[in-house]
């Protein structure tokens, strides 16, 4: 398979893909290694995992350089590396205080002369089957928890961006007991990697998502998705118009747009809908591509090439039917990347695809309301419920909003704060997911299955007992 370099076009790069039988292999050693890992305790594996944090810190710069060609972002991948060093202290801290929580006492049952007590066990084998966009990120954000809960773990990263696995393969090597891999491939790779394993989590767009858990109901293993969104921010009458723009702007376009947590959809209200837009096209004009220099700009390249072409039909629909293009709204060629500057619209209407399809890029379609019902109904009129946000003149009055959206977290007072906050334990809605929380304490303890041991402290009942009496 090939990868192309997002900020040339060319494609530089190759490997082999996994074939079934590779991931069956790697997939069986993995389970053959898991027990010990399991066994060696929660302090044990929290000091693997921290240390591992600490080499990537120390050095990462191997990673660091693979990562940016893949994505085509500097700051970004830098702080994508960051945010795994931070994911493996926070399980490595967090680890041992929930093992040490989780009830192992008997507790009376409700029937009679029974005690029940608690037992734990780890799924032998995680995979993960991650997205291009935030390859390291999305790669571990799971897989960390899971191996602190004692699991193994399979990891298929994007084909789209695989750069990266290398010089994390090279990192792993200095430690042999993390039953940590990876398998690079296709759909057929991830197919395998489903057929393979005991726990399976997605993320990644809401089409493929349906036939993951197809794949795992049929494998009888639970699926955790994480999919599309199409998230919605209100601006009310209270808040400040300029303050409002920045934050749309920043909550909308870094990363490019493609985060399932950027904001998708912006209704503000009649009385600051002018100074609001204004405000918002000056933000975004004053946003530059990076290209081609890497070391300035805001905005990468569009990684997957073929996304550019999905944003720009959206927008040329748009158009043709009547949304006016205050800024940005062109794909740019910049020494062979694709690029979009950040595109406000606005008069678009709730019919069209920019409202209702996941748009994966810096587009800011703008729609104006007389009455904060009919926003709040106009966001939850979507497929998606990923998350959104809410801005306005005091707290209160966007918590009181927020609590009647019909998604998984809602920013107050800001945007897309899911990307940055690891701890809010939330659960997708619609569209946009599927399964136990991968945030908050449930991230970890999902990946526990849990064994009732059920103690016979009377006299055992008979055959007689269930004697016909006529």
């Amino acid at each position: 398979m090939k990868a192309a370099d997002p900020r040339t076009g060319e494609v530089a790069f190759a490997f082999e893909p996994a074939s079934p039988e590779d991931v069956a292999v790697e997939a069986a050693r993995l389970r053959a290694v898991q027990p010990a890992w399991e066994a060696a305790g929660a302090d044990v594996r929290a000091a693997t995992l921290a240390a591992l944090a600490a080499r990537i810190e120390r050095d990462s710069e191997a990673v660091f350089q693979a990562l940016a060609v893949d994505t085509g972002r500097r700051a970004v991948a830098r702080i994508e590396i960051d945010g795994l060093v931070r994911n493996l202290r926070k399980w490595s801290a967090r680890g041992p205080e929930l093992f040490a929580a989780l009830p192992r006492d008997p507790m009376p049952s409700a029937t009679p002369d029974i005690a029940i007590v608690p037992s734990f066990s780890a799924y032998p084998l995680f995979g993960a089957i991650a997205p291009w966009n935030f390859p390291i990120v999305l790669s571990h954000i799971d897989a960390v928890p899971a191996l602190m809960a004692g699991c193994a773990a399979l990891i298929k990263p994007s084909e789209v961006t695989p750069r990266f696995v290398a010089p994390m393969r090279a990192i792993l090597a200095e430690f042999p007991e993390l039953p940590l891999a990876y398998v690079q491939g296709g759909a057929k790779t991830g197919e395998a990697l489903v057929a393979a394993v005991d726990y399976v989590c997605f993320t990644g767009s809401t089409a493929t998502g349906r036939k993951v858990a197809e794949a795992a109901a049929r494998a009888l293993i639970p699926a955790n998705l994480e999919l599309g969104g199409k998230d919605p921010m209100i601006v009310t009458a209270s808040a400040d118009p300029a303050w409002a723009a920045r934050i749309a702007l920043r909550a909308s376009a870094v990363a490019t747009g493609q985060a399932c947590q950027s904001i998708e959809r912006i209704y503000v209200a009649r009385a600051i809908a002018e100074p609001f837009l204004a405000a918002l096209v000056a933000a975004a004009e004053a946003t530059m591509p990076s290209g081609p220099d890497a070391g300035s700009g805001h905005l990468g390249p569009f990684i997957f090439p073929a996304q550019a072409d999905k944003v720009a039909a959206q927008i040329d629909e748009a158009v043709a039917h009547g949304a006016r293009v205050l800024a940005g709204g062109r794909i740019e060629t910049i020494g062979g990347g694709r690029y979009l500057r950040p595109t406000v619209l606005a008069d678009v209407t709730p019919q069209m695809a920019v409202m209702r399809e996941e748009t994966f890029g810096p587009v800011l379609p703008v729609m104006i309301f007389d009455d904060v019902a009919e926003a709040i109904a106009q966001a939850n009129d979507s497929d998606y419920g990923l998350s959104g946000a809410v801005l306005a003149g005091s707290l209160e009055e966007a918590e009181a909003i927020g609590r009647q959206l019909e998604v998984g977290a809602v920013s107050l007072q800001d945007g897309a704060l899911t990307s940055m906050v690891g701890d809010a334990t939330n659960h997708s809605r619609k569209g946009s997911g599927l399964g136990p929380s991968r945030m908050g304490d449930e991230g970890m303890l999902r990946f526990l299955r849990r064994q009732a041991l059920i103690r016979q402290l009377g006299q055992p009942l008979t055959i007689e007992a269930f004697a016909e009496r006529g």
